[in-house]
């Protein structure tokens, strides 16, 4: 059994962006630091951190000075250069452990993990070179879509191949780097449970929430999301599966295509995930806190939804419309701090609160 952290004990975060920053004031809340190790000079998370590393990942003296100042390790993205991690397992604790990331890290070797746990996910083939990508197309027939194994989120490292015209260009894209070829889904809607597992083993699910995208990115996300009780029921089994053979401690984010046959999942995140944010205005326990709580060895906390909400990324220009958000009825505003708004980048989120949850 993990002994509880104590208050004024220090959560070292890999990664200072806005999901670092946000599991820092969640610390906060609870007396708990921060130590952020990023390799930027400048990051969200450092207006509100207790301390900041900029480091490269492959700075051995770095690493090392992080890994001695904190009790624990955890981590705001999932693609973690090994080499940081063989050097800071034999300082301290990481949390979720290195499995969840070995997973997550590469597309092939998280669908083959889903399929052995008797999940479905879309249908798949390897790619490695241009024969390769012909045989998919063969196999898995179009349209579909080519993903690099390694690196990608919110739209990059992926192409749509609607027709074998697009085939050359897509692989091309990949840039020499291992694919994985998609087969489409017809699916109605999107949804992801966020669920968290303690390090006693207990798994505390929030409600899934519906999501809609734009240009690859997460735009918004809506609870409750249209599923049936059953369907609620199964989207959560089916997230505690997924924590529990992988023995994870923290938060993660399972998303989820919802077809007639029942659902196919999309991919999972070991961390706290963008589609989780309306938790922190229609939860008592934010999934920030659920994950500081679960690194940190104490019981997880309500997840319970009070209010149904809608969270909606402010992206890019979605900046102009933050005057008009500011005095908006029933409208909790985040602001991640950065300075310059460019096209796809998020610079916040809005949770609106809508009808009070019977």
């Amino acid at each position: 059994m993990t002994s509880p952290l104590a208050q004024g004990s220090t959560i070292g975060i890999l990664g200072g962006g806005q999901l670092g920053r946000m599991l820092s004031m969640a610390a906060a809340r609870l007396g708990l630091k921060t130590h952020i190790y990023e390799q930027s000079a400048q990051c969200p998370a450092a207006d509100v951190a207790h301390r900041v590393t900029s480091a490269a990942y492959d700075d051995e003296a770095a690493l090392r000075a992080f890994g001695r100042d904190v009790d624990v390790i955890t981590y705001e993205f999932e693609n973690i250069p090994t080499y940081a991690l063989d050097i800071l397992q034999d300082l301290a604790p990481i949390r979720p452990a290195r499995n969840a990331l070995a997973v997550s890290q590469d597309r092939l070797t998280e669908k083959q993990f889903l399929t052995d746990l008797g999940l479905r996910c879309a249908p798949y083939h390897a790619v490695g070179t241009f024969d390769d990508l012909l045989q998919a197309i063969d196999k898995v027939g179009l349209p579909a879509i080519l993903k690099t194994t390694r690196m990608g989120y919110d739209g990059k490292g992926q192409m749509r191949i609607a027709n074998i015209q697009d085939a050359q260009e897509a692989y091309d894209a990949m840039q020499g780097s291992m694919a994985v070829f998609e087969g489409f889904i017809d699916f109605s809607h999107e949804v992801s449970v966020i669920a968290a597992r303690g390090a006693d083993g207990a798994i505390s699910a929030y409600d899934p929430g519906e999501n809609l995208h734009k240009n690859g990115i997460l735009h918004q996300t809506t609870v409750p999301a249209r599923l049936s009780a059953n369907q609620r029921t199964d989207a959560v089994l089916l997230a505690a599966k997924i924590l529990n053979a992988l023995e994870y401690v923290g938060v993660m984010g399972v998303e989820l295509f919802v077809t007639p046959a029942g659902f196919i999942v999309n991919e999972i995140a070991p961390r706290v995930h963008n589609s989780g944010h309306w938790t922190q205005n229609g939860c008592a326990t934010d999934q920030f806190e659920q994950h500081i709580r679960a690194v940190a060895g104490w019981p997880l906390g309500d997840g319970q939804r009070y209010a149904d909400v809608v969270m909606e990324n402010l992206i890019g220009n979605d900046m102009d419309k933050v005057p008009q958000l500011t005095s908006q009825p029933n409208t909790a505003l985040h602001l991640y701090g950065k300075p310059e708004a460019r096209a796809g980048r998020k610079m916040g989120h809005v949770n609106v609160m809508t009808t009070p949850k019977a």
